[in-house]
């Protein structure tokens, strides 16, 4: 990636890169403001209405939002995505849902084995539902 920024800045002017710099400085702060008032609009519109919760402020709906990323940011790249998680210090547990390196097989399995291993499992769900319902209740 190093590379990458090398090659497209080498052929820049001081004066153009800066202009890169506070172009991107403007569009992160344009979204910023944008997610805070999409998130103040959407909780206004819907929550008192639906729970009879209060309204937010603009700094309540960015505050809302920097908490829903911490705790429901998952596990996996960090938020600038320049890391892997192993390098990062993310504890993911092995086999995770954002794990799809063994998903490639999918699709072959599915079409050698899955039909009959369905029908297998589904016929081993309809027995323990048959044998919960025959036992008697215990109390």
């Amino acid at each position: 990636m190093k590379n990458f920024f090398t090659h497209k800045i080498r052929k820049r002017s001081p004066l153009e890169i800066a202009g890169m710099i506070l172009f991107g400085i403007a569009a992160i702060t344009g979204l910023a403001i944008l997610f805070g008032y999409v998130i103040m609009w959407l909780w206004n519109w819907l929550m008192p209405e639906i729970f009879g919760l209060t309204t937010l402020t603009y700094w309540q709906a960015v505050g809302l939002f920097i908490l829903l990323k911490l705790l429901l940011g998952g596990c996996g790249r960090d938020g600038g995505g320049k890391k892997s998680s192993k390098k990062s210090g993310h504890k993911c547990k092995d086999g995770s849902k954002s794990d799809f390196s063994k998903w490639k097989h999918y699709d072959d399995f599915w079409k050698e084995e899955g039909d009959e291993h369905y029908r297998q499992y589904v016929e081993r769900q309809s027995q323990k539902k048959q044998e919960d319902t025959s036992k008697p209740e215990q109390h």
